[in-house]
């Protein structure tokens, strides 16, 4: 069988709190861990998308409009449905320590803040 679900992967989520947004494959486990031992991937999702940005807006009112709000969630295979979509953002230094980025409060905030940073950019390219 082939594998189609790669980090990069965009993805939507069709259960849960963030049912209906759109998210990014981080990293997966095929085997499972310990805590989950079902198959399961890591995605950084757009929890609030940028608004339309028009010529006449101020570099203030174009920086507000341009950010995003990212989650993280550790999302099973049957819970999202993946489109036929790929992200060039590179967030594999993002998430060195992929199973242990979402324990604590304070790895899950950097993982988060340098996802949102790395997003945001990519927007702002485009």
């Amino acid at each position: 069988m082939v594998k189609f679900l790669k980090p990069g992967k965009a993805v939507i989520l069709l259960q849960g709190r963030y049912a209906k947004k759109k998210a990014m494959i981080m990293c997966m486990f095929e085997e499972g861990t310990r805590d989950c031992p079902y198959v399961h991937c890591m995605v950084a999702g757009l929890a609030k998308y940028p608004k339309k940005v028009i010529h006449k807006d101020s570099a203030k009112k174009t920086a507000k409009k341009s950010r995003v709000k990212v989650f993280l969630k550790l999302v099973n295979f049957t819970h999202h449905m993946p489109t036929r979509y790929t992200l060039d953002v590179d967030l594999k230094e993002v998430v060195s320590g992929a199973p242990d980025s979402l324990t604590t409060k304070d790895k899950k905030l950097i993982v988060a803040n340098s996802s949102k940073a790395k997003l945001e950019e990519r927007f702002k390219t485009v």
